[in-house]
């Protein structure tokens, strides 16, 4: 019997054991963020040893028929002006992303040319933006939006957010805050049994987010180029990423090689397995 009871304790034991590494495997949802470029992240990756290192599928999903959905955030974006062209540049540059030859790499990983714009309509919400836009005030927006519009797991909902306002996450901020670290980030919240993929694109007010002699929407563009290939590719932190440094196909090639313009838009490179570098 005090050998029955013994193995039924380790047998337990296992059990536990397994069901508690189950749970810690469980993936939760993580913020993506593109850092500033400053010093220390420019080159980062080649000095480092990154090179030549191939994002792995990690069995999760992608988005392979993407659309974007822009939610201006401010009266500004709504009238007349440049804040308002500034919005619809950022618009007419989704509209021909998804079949950009950048976005076209992302067929390796599942992902297909799509039109970005062909979703539910945008929203200029003409409300105040807090001055500190925190990733609560993100999903709350974007919940705000949904509340009259049919939800998509296909879809990216991306905040802009005036220049008089800036992102924070966890004591780290994007242009106009105390602590600029990031310059846009996305991540995903779930909402009932919805998995809801959204990104802020704070305005880039910095030299820290900005390539010289660019203008504000095209800066604006790399960001949004960024983020919606990262966000399609790695809708979960389940799908496509780097084991060795945990960054995306996007981030690995955040600020090297130089983001460049191509039809007055901007792009950056993005990372090919197949060439095993950064291209465009």
């Amino acid at each position: 019997m005090k050998a029955t009871s013994r193995t039924l304790a380790a047998l337990l034991l296992a059990f536990l054991a397994v069901r508690l590494a189950a749970q810690e495997a469980v993936p939760q949802p993580r913020i993506h963020m593109l850092p500033a470029n400053r010093p220390l992240s420019t080159g980062f990756r080649l000095a480092a040893g990154f090179a030549g290192t191939d994002v792995t599928d990690h069995g999760g999903p992608v988005i392979a028929q993407a659309t974007v959905v822009f939610i201006f955030w401010g009266s500004e974006f709504a009238t007349g002006g440049t804040a308002h062209r500034y919005a619809v540049t950022l618009q007419d540059f989704r509209g021909i992303f998804g079949t950009s030859q950048e976005y076209k790499v992302l067929g390796q990983y599942g992902v297909n040319p799509s039109n970005l714009a062909a979703g539910t309509p945008d929203w200029f919400d003409a409300s105040t933006p807090p001055t500190n836009v925190t990733d609560a005030d993100v999903q709350a927006e974007v919940n705000r939006y949904l509340d009259s519009n049919t939800f998509s797991a296909s879809t990216v909902y991306e905040v802009v957010i005036p220049s008089a306002s800036y992102s924070s996450f966890d004591g780290e901020d994007s242009c106009g805050g105390p602590n600029l670290a990031y310059c846009a980030y996305y991540s995903s919240y779930t909402s009932g049994s919805e998995n809801v993929i959204y990104s802020i694109q704070p305005y880039a007010s910095c030299s820290g987010c900005q390539v010289s002699g660019w203008t504000a929407a095209q800066n604006e563009e790399h960001f949004i180029g960024q983020e919606t290939v990262d966000a399609v590719t790695d809708p979960l932190g389940t799908a496509w990423w780097d084991s060795r440094t945990g960054e995306n196909i996007a981030d690995l090639c955040a600020w090297s090689p130089s983001p460049y313009l191509m039809g007055g838009y901007a792009y950056e490179y993005v990372w090919s397995n197949k060439a095993d570098a950064c291209v465009k």
